[in-house]
């Protein structure tokens, strides 16, 4: 098989399956061993991004993926449903954080550094699908160990965890106060609420 023919064929895998494939089951759908399928790749992802087209590959650790170009998206969402949107509040954003730079963590080790119940923050994340349940640690009541997606690396635009900064101490301290923040927050809405009942009684 030349190489046009091989670009041809890994195009139409990643077009038809959607979502990322993993590099080695590319390789053997085209016959190529894995080094010589990444250079394959890569040299297509250049000619994509060079060239005025409305599509791009991205990699994603061991997977490659077919998706549109950022500058599209508005004339996409023309003729498609709006895609899901989501805000990431400060509070998500650490948890998340601390998920990202510790995983495989529990929600007891996130709440130990936040300093708060991160119920709440974790539940929105999942459902997200930015962090996920990755396994059950092996201590009474086998708590759910939690880690970060493929739509982590999506969202924020890197190939692997590897390519995330360096957390500092500064960074963790930022958390906790963030933290305390956000439950100051919480009891004045809490008193505003009682107040509000009070005020309905009376």
């Amino acid at each position: 098989m030349d190489l046009e023919k091989i670009e041809a064929s890994i195009e139409a895998v990643l077009f038809t399956m959607g979502e990322s494939v993993e590099v080695d089951k590319i390789a053997a759908a085209i016959e190529q061993d894995v080094d010589t399928t990444k250079r394959i790749i890569h040299n297509m992802m250049d000619k994509y991004s060079a060239a005025d087209r409305g599509i791009k590959i991205i990699e994603l650790e061991n997977s490659f993926q077919m998706c549109t170009k950022t500058e599209y998206y508005e004339t996409l969402i023309k003729v498609a449903s709006q895609p899901r949107k989501y805000v990431l509040t400060d509070a998500l954003l650490e948890t998340l954080s601390i998920i990202a730079y510790k995983q495989p963590v529990t929600k007891l080790e996130i709440e130990k550094i936040r300093g708060v119940n991160s119920d709440h923050s974790v539940s929105r994340l999942i459902e997200y699908g930015l962090a996920a349940e990755v396994g059950r640690l092996d201590a009474p009541g086998r708590p759910m160990l939690l880690g970060t997606t493929e739509e982590f690396l999506r969202t924020f635009g890197v190939q692997s965890l590897d390519e995330l900064p360096e957390i500092s101490t500064e960074m963790i301290e930022g958390f906790k106060e963030e933290a305390e923040l956000e439950v100051g927050m919480e009891q004045v809405d809490d008193q505003i609420d009682g107040q509000m009942s009070l005020d309905i009684d009376i």
